[in-house]
């Protein structure tokens, strides 16, 4: 049974290794993504204008009478003082020829005193300059840059497909790691007095077993942020009820009417302060995403940088009918089924947020981890291919002599 193991744990971390090397080190990176991403960009992320800021909403309203060939969808409702406003933007339909208009950017930077847009960029696209590297490093983590085809994402479905082999593949390794009982120290030990060899084959073996739980937890966190609607969810409600997201819900599908004009952003958002305050929620609206493709609402509230969420469960957001105006579900955190809440633990765990600084610094050094037992694991790999073809030639060279000899 245990050759069977190895010959399982050989194979499955050869088809991984690559990929997990990439993802361990721009996890590493975007642990820190904000902070990385304004010190290479500080254009971009501070105000010129040293001023009282307008309101969110009249931003929005200037930036659109600015540039009619665009909507924002993404806009943060609060502003860090001294900091621009970056809000996301998608092109309108262009009624001459009903496509939509050709823009090369999806992100603004606009100073909040004036309105003025500082700075565009395209968020994720595939570029090594300055201002787009954070944003190609944060997707290149989760789709590998690979494009869509017939609809379907195939990067995010190749990583969700490698968290999946990894998540076997760790209760593999781990068994492996124990081949006695008696031996069992050897498998927390560091040969670093012997160098060479012996030393990747303990970073490999050891440095996985000091480490297991969270690269278990990794693993699963990742096939959980890829996979969570066609996998995760569908396990997960097996075992506890599931309120529905802003992408599944019913209650959308059954009242949307996408020939509506919707209601406005003003309305949606005084609607929701109503609501959050009726549900006890302390933080004011953070942000406000209009997703036209489901013609819904969702406003979040967190205070001004703190979209992310930096410790626990994340923000909580509410969900609106683009139509009707209508409040539709809602993500509490801590509020829920116990499957609720495990999907809400999904992305605070897996970037290390659920337990602030301490949290992302432990989540790069995991990445940093994860990079270093998939190099070391090919390096062991290779060896013993190199040793098991040296032997085989051997082999060979001595039933030749030997039938030289005979005859």
């Amino acid at each position: 049974m245990r050759s069977w193991f190895v010959r399982l744990h050989r194979w499955l971390g050869v088809a991984t290794a690559l990929f997990l090397f990439v993802s361990g080190l721009t996890g590493a990176i975007i642990a820190w993504d904000h902070e990385l991403d304004a010190a290479l960009n500080p254009l971009f992320f501070y105000a010129r204008t040293d001023g009282p800021a307008l309101s969110s909403l009249e931003l929005a309203r200037r930036v659109e009478a600015a540039d009619p060939r665009i909507e924002v969808t993404y806009l943060p409702l609060g502003v860090e003082p001294g900091h621009t406003q970056q809000m996301m933007v998608l092109p309108r339909t262009d009624p001459a020829t009903g496509q939509a208009y050709k823009v090369d950017f999806n992100q603004l930077a606009v100073d909040p005193a004036t309105g003025d847009v500082q700075g565009r960029r395209e968020w994720g696209a595939v570029s090594l300059a300055r201002i787009d590297l954070l944003p190609f490093i944060y997707k290149l983590h989760y789709t590998l840059h690979l494009p869509f085809v017939g609809g379907l994402d195939v990067g995010t479905w190749l990583l969700g497909i490698v968290g999946i082999l990894w998540f076997f593949d760790s209760g593999i390794a781990l068994i492996l790691s124990f081949p006695s009982v008696k031996a069992w120290r050897k498998s927390f030990a560091f040969r670093f007095g012997r160098g060479g060899y012996a030393l990747t084959f303990d970073l490999h073996r050891s440095g996985g077993v000091w480490i297991w739980g969270l690269l278990l937890m990794m693993a699963l966190t990742s096939v959980s942020m890829n996979l969570a609607d066609p996998i995760v969810r569908p396990i997960v409600s097996v075992f506890s009820p599931l309120a529905p997201t802003i992408l599944n819900n019913p209650e959308l599908a059954r009242h949307a009417n996408p020939a509506a004009t919707p209601f406005t952003r003003e309305a949606v958002l005084a609607r929701a302060i109503e609501d959050g305050r009726e549900r006890g929620l302390a933080a004011p609206p953070g942000a406000l995403y209009y997703a036209s493709a489901l013609h819904a609402y969702a406003v979040g509230f967190f205070a001004p940088g703190h979209d992310h969420g930096d410790v626990g469960l994340g923000n909580p957001w509410l969900h609106y009918n683009a139509s009707t105006g209508k409040l539709v579900g809602s993500s509490i955190p801590g509020e829920g089924s116990a499957g609720d809440i495990f999907m809400q633990a999904q992305f605070p765990l897996h970037s290390g947020r659920i337990a602030g600084i301490p949290g992302r610094i432990l989540v790069s050094a995991v990445g940093i981890a994860v990079a270093m037992l998939s190099a070391t694991g090919l390096m062991i790999w290779i060896r013993k291919r190199s040793a098991r073809r040296q032997s085989a030639v051997v082999k060979q060279a001595r039933a030749v002599r030997g039938n030289s000899v005979s005859s």
